[in-house]
Order: structure tokens, then sequence, then C-alpha cells
């Protein structure tokens, strides 16, 4: 996966509930950001027919639109946005390519894992943020390697619709956060961007929820005592490290992202990032020096598991 890859799935279906939502509204889409202005008129019809599993999109209110005159990707939540229906039909992602399917996989694994840490969920997205790990972490290697597999291109569509329900209820948290500031500026894939991020916060955040996390190590690893909550947690963050490497996740680093202009971003990216309201969900939730070092770090993260590295 590298700068120039072929490109679709979310960013298709958030640009027509934008459109959708305009048409009827008008303005600025940026306006709508933070519920400065409500869209109050009934949108456009529309129907998001997703061609990937990963983003989400068509099961959500909320679009991510990039402002290109301050290089910050707008999140803006408003029941307006949600699509009139979706049709998830798993034969329509036979054919992403496996740099496709393992971005919005880990997408779908980074939706389903912040709606379960989130500090907003509740009994409802917590059983759907569940069924959704399961199904992804069951499945995404099989789709990855072999994409003509049906059964995991079902599993897969499945999880990733069960996990939009689940985040677009408890909402996302720090690796969203900080996600949305490298794809505005460096143009990074949203869901590369993920998983660049994904087990660095895991490992930031894993003392303040161990419990949840157990139940995530648990997901990778069902056999693991109930009363070992701390080998859990470890399990957890060892095996999302593990998938992204077995799915050729780059670091920043290895993207080609220059280091000199990475670290005169970080503290924008920080910034901005605080300003998204996402960092507030997470369980451990950072200061800007916090944020700040957690960049550093992802910028040349190693994704070996411990036991690789002995």
């Amino acid at each position: 996966m590298r700068p120039g890859d072929i490109h679709r799935g979310g960013s298709c279906i958030d640009t027509a509930k934008a459109i959708a939502v305009l048409a009827a509204n008008g303005g600025f889409i940026g306006d709508y950001m933070g519920g400065k202005k409500l869209a109050l008129q009934t949108p456009v019809p529309h129907i998001a027919i997703p061609t990937t599993a990963g983003t989400s999109s068509e099961a959500t209110d909320v679009t991510v639109i990039t402002n290109t005159s301050s290089n910050v990707k707008m999140m803006i939540k408003q029941p307006a946005f949600l699509p009139d229906a979706a049709i998830v039909d798993p034969l329509l992602t036979v054919s992403s390519p496996k740099n496709i399917t393992a971005a919005t996989g880990i997408d779908a694994l980074s939706h389903s894992i912040e709606a379960y840490l989130s500090k907003k969920a509740h009994p409802m997205t917590d059983t759907m943020a569940i069924s959704a790990m399961k199904l992804i972490v069951e499945n995404i290697l099989t789709a990855y390697n072999d994409g003509g597999n049906l059964d995991a291109r079902e599993s897969m569509s499945l999880g990733s619709l069960q996990a939009g329900m689940a985040f677009s209820n408890a909402s996302v948290c720090l690796v969203h956060g900080m996600s949305r500031p490298i794809g505005a500026l460096f143009h990074v894939p949203h869901g590369i961007s993920n998983a660049m991020l994904l087990p660095a916060v895991l490992e930031f955040t894993q003392g303040a929820c161990v419990e949840r996390l157990a139940d995530i190590g648990r997901i990778f690893r069902p056999d693991i005592n109930k009363g070992a909550n701390g080998e859990a947690t470890e399990v957890a963050v060892q095996s999302v490290k593990e998938l992204c490497r077995k799915l050729n996740i780059p670091n920043l680093k290895e993207w080609g992202i220059d280091g000199e202009a990475f670290k005169q971003a970080v503290g924008k990216m920080a910034a901005d990032a605080i300003d998204s309201g996402s960092p507030a969900n997470n369980p451990q939730v950072p200061s800007q020096l916090e944020l700040e070092e957690l960049y550093h770090i992802c910028y040349d993260y190693d994704f070996s598991s411990e036991t690789e590295k002995v």
C-alpha cells in the first residue's frame, strides 16, 4: 500500500451525503460542523451501496470532508447525513484489491474496538461492537489472502455494518482523532492511517481499560482464563500488532512521509485531533504533549509483536 494506490469506499458515500444535504439546505459544508448550522430541510433521497467492507459510512449519520483551506478533515455529524437506505452486498467487495481489503478491514476493526472502549459505550453498542470484532478477527486474513472467498467477504461486510452501527451511537476515540489530521496533511487513506495508529494507541490506553481490553483479547484467544485480565489485555495489543504486520501495514515513515515535514506538523495535528472531540471519548484522555509524543512514536512504529522480537 503506497501513495497513488486506488481509493474507493467511504469517501464516495461521504461525498454523496454532503451533496444530498447541501442540495436541500444550501451553504458551505463546513457550516454544518459542530452543529453550528442544522440541516432542517429533508435532504435529497440517497441510497448508499458500499463496495468495500470497512468504512461503514452507509450506516452512519456522519460525513468527513476535508477543508483544503485549513487542511482539516471535518467530521460532521447530524441525522440528515444518514442515508435513506443502505444496500450491503458482499459480492460488490470481491473485486477489492488486497491493499483496499486490508485498509478498510482494519478501519472496521478500529470502529468496533473504539466503540467498545468509548466512554459513550452502552449495552446496545457493546453487542454490535463485540459481534463485529469477532466477525472481522475471524475473517479479515482470509478475505485479504483469498479475495474470492465469499464466506469471508460476507462476514467482513456484516462486521463492517455492525461496527458502523456501534460507533455511530458510541462515537470513536483517540485513533480516529489522530487519524484525520494525518489524512488531511499527508493524504494517507483513512483506513491505513487508522491501522498505523491503532497498536500504539492501545498501548497508551490499556491501563485505563483493562477489563474491556481483556474482553477484546479473548476474542483473539478465547482460551484465556477469565481471571487473567492482564494476560488478555496484552494479548489484545500484541494480536492487533501481529494482524497489522500480516496485512502489510506500513508505519508513517515507510509510507514515505518526510520526517522533517512530519515533525513540523505534529503540533497542528495534535491540536486538530483535540479540537475534533474524539480523543475526549478515549478511556485515557491525552494532553497536547502526550498526543505529540504518540505521533512521534507512530512515525517509525515497529509492528512486530513482543514474542517476535525475542
